[in-house]
């Protein structure tokens, strides 16, 4: 194999120099085309009875001679076209240069268009140009390339290869610029907010750690955007928004990337009820608006996306899918349930953490329809209003879809010595070992001390909304370029490795 792949590599090397030797530069600086391929099919009558020269630039994926014709197939960013060359037409030196191509080369063609015996649109070539030489070969059988490994490594070749791949980015780019349109519409200012910062803050997770050489600085990669928005806030900026990147270093499984996408925004005088009813009306957007239905599929789930979504609080849906209303017991009998109901209770340690592991795995999974799990236990709440109806719950929600989260909400916690109480608290349960627990950020709370208006907030994880809307069941097929370990550990990782 390794020795056909050389031969391979040769051969394309040897058709290069033959190209430079002709005087062809196989890397030129630009190409005018008329058309992309898609709209030469959409538009093949008025194309062919006008007799139009147009003039198309793609990648070669697929080849056929005979003799002294030749049937190629460009890709370009629109879809694919099949091209076809006559060596009457061209003359022997033209037709001659022509065969010097081959698949995975980039040309631009020039040419009228018709349809042959079998249908297909087709463009009769009377010019052409190449555009970049492919020294590398594409993968072998690239039309139905399936090695995960090498699709998410080489992003690139995938593109090639799985035309519902590129799909994929482009419904995900199509769906953040839905976001952003929706919010922009009522009023909200994108914003942006440190990537770098001195103490982490807004959720519970373990932060990646940079050093800053010129102030020989400490500095943590955000986990997220909260703290610094409600600053924000604070600042008088009624509506705010951030779509970026967090970093938690934490595990990857099919739902989580160290490096991942969040939408965040914060809407002050309004609460986490109005914060509902705008978060089902934005996401009710965005799913018909790019898929043109209010309906999905999903692990064979017919899913409604219509509002109104269903609402159920914490103590409500332990009762129902637990048999007991949790929000009652203490940490030992939690963990008692916990191991009762055969869940691995080993490392855990505070009472909150034992709610959230009954939650996450005898709850959460069966909302399978859009479902808001609505007033939580403080504990599981650093950040949250405490309840208005019981000082023992908190006002935030958590919206469920297939038994996932897709996103976390609260009335936003204004009170700077509450505040400070449930940092104390966290740092409480990080002297027991929770190294997620949230740490004391003293200058949030000299903000909070200066007036923070009543206020909700909201996070949404934009590579789950990706893959719920595309159908995928990997955060990795909807990230470009996920983080995977070096092909060669020691000599540093490719670019695409993240």
């Amino acid at each position: 194999m390794e020795r056909e792949l050389s031969e391979i590599l040769r051969v394309r090397r040897e058709k290069l120099q033959k190209l430079i030797d002709k005087g062809i530069n196989p890397f030129p600086y630009r190409y005018s085309r008329t058309h992309l391929s898609s709209e030469i099919i959409a538009d093949f009558e008025n194309l062919s009875e006008s007799g139009q020269t147009v003039k198309v630039a793609g990648r070669i994926i697929s080849w056929r001679g005979h003799g002294k014709t030749v049937f190629a197939h460009l890709q370009d960013g629109s879809g694919k076209i099949q091209v076809y060359i006559r060596k009457d037409d061209l003359g022997e030196e033209q037709f001659e240069m022509f065969g010097l191509f081959e698949t995975g080369d980039i040309i631009g063609v020039e040419g009228t268009v018709f349809r042959t015996r079998m249908g297909e649109v087709t463009i009769k070539i009377s010019g052409f140009a190449l555009l970049a030489k492919s020294l590398k070969p594409l993968p072998e059988k690239w039309h139905g390339l399936k090695d995960k490994e090498i699709r998410y490594r080489r992003r690139y070749l995938d593109l090639i290869a799985n035309p519902d791949v590129l799909d994929t980015f482009i419904t995900r780019a199509k769906i953040i610029k839905k976001m952003r349109d929706f919010l922009d519409d009522r009023g909200f200012l994108e914003v942006e907010t440190p990537a770098m910062q001195v103490l982490y803050g807004g959720a519970n997770a373990r932060p990646f750690v940079t050093h800053l050489k010129a102030l020989d600085l400490d500095l943590y990669l955000r986990i997220a955007d909260e703290l610094y928005l409600k600053r924000l806030i604070v600042g008088g900026m009624e509506k705010v928004y951030e779509i970026s990147k967090d970093f938690r270093n934490e595990g990857m499984d099919r739902n989580h990337n160290p490096e991942f996408t969040m939408l965040e925004f914060y809407w002050a005088y309004a609460d986490y009820r109005d914060l509902m009813n705008l978060v089902e009306e934005m996401i009710f957007s965005v799913v018909t608006s790019v898929l043109d239905s209010d309906e999905i599929t999903y692990d064979d789930n017919l899913i409604s996306m219509k509002p109104p979504y269903g609402r159920i609080t914490f103590a409500d849906a332990a009762r129902k899918y637990i048999g007991t209303d949790i929000t009652g017991l203490g940490e030992k009998k939690l963990i008692d349930l916990a191991r009762e109901k055969g869940l691995d209770t080993d490392g855990v340690t505070g009472r909150g953490a034992a709610l959230d592991l009954l939650s996450s795995e005898l709850v959460e999974p069966k909302l399978v329809q859009p479902t808001f799990l609505i007033d939580y236990p403080i504990e599981l709440s650093p950040l949250a209003k405490i309840h208005r109806e019981d000082p023992g719950l908190t006002e935030r929600f958590e919206l469920f879809i297939n038994g996932l989260e897709f996103g976390n909400g609260f009335s936003e916690l204004t009170d700077p010595d509450d505040q400070r109480r449930r940092f104390e608290s966290q740092a409480r349960s990080r002297l027991m070992g929770d190294e997620e627990a949230h740490p004391i950020d003293e200058d949030f709370i000299l903000a909070l001390e200066h007036g923070m208006p009543p206020a909700a907030g909201y996070g949404l994880g934009v590579d789950r909304l990706v893959m719920l809307l595309t159908g995928n069941s990997s955060i990795r097929d909807v990230i470009l370029f996920p983080i995977m370990k070096p092909e060669n550990p020691g000599k540093g990782a490719e670019s695409s490795d993240g």
